[in-house]
């Protein structure tokens, strides 16, 4: 799942803010990474930790470009750069937020207030369906068979 956002769209969010975040150090350096201001608008829809279990060890910023990081460039979860979180604890929370559906809220989220932003309704009211043409069995009746002029067949 890809959620990517555009630098400067975005809106205000209930939830946690920055400071509920643990800063990262890590430095910006890959296209996938996330601008201040994206961060700003997604770290609301991340849980920060902190109240009970482990303490929080690597900024949430960190291992959501790390995630970005993956879908961007297609590789495996072994081959995460070192300067990123190590990729069992990245894995780790790319599996918790798919199963409690964090990661589905922040993309719904994100494309309702894009979609806001534009003009357009909240969820789309459209939509496309494409279909293939199959050449009917013999013993289908011919009189039940359409055509397609575009395809040429019956």
């Amino acid at each position: 799942m890809s959620f990517h956002l555009v630098a400067g769209q975005g809106g205000d969010s209930d939830a946690a803010g920055v400071e509920a975040h643990l800063p990262t150090a890590r430095p910006r350096r890959y296209p996938s990474d996330t601008s201040d201001t994206e961060w700003q608008i997604m770290c609301g829809y991340l849980p920060a930790g902190g109240s009970g279990g482990r303490p929080v060890v690597y900024p949430r910023r960190d291992i959501v470009d790390a995630i970005r990081y993956l879908d961007h460039n297609s590789c495996v979860w072994r081959a995460l750069p070192v300067d990123f979180p190590p990729w069992r604890t990245v894995y780790h929370y790319f599996r918790a937020w798919v199963r409690d559906g964090t990661l589905s809220r922040l993309h719904n989220s994100l494309r309702e207030h894009v979609r806001q932003a534009r003009g357009r309704r909240r969820n789309p009211t459209a939509a496309i369906l494409d279909s293939q043409s199959v050449r009917a069995a013999e013993a289908a009746a011919r009189s039940s068979r359409g055509y397609d002029a575009g395809k040429k067949s019956v």
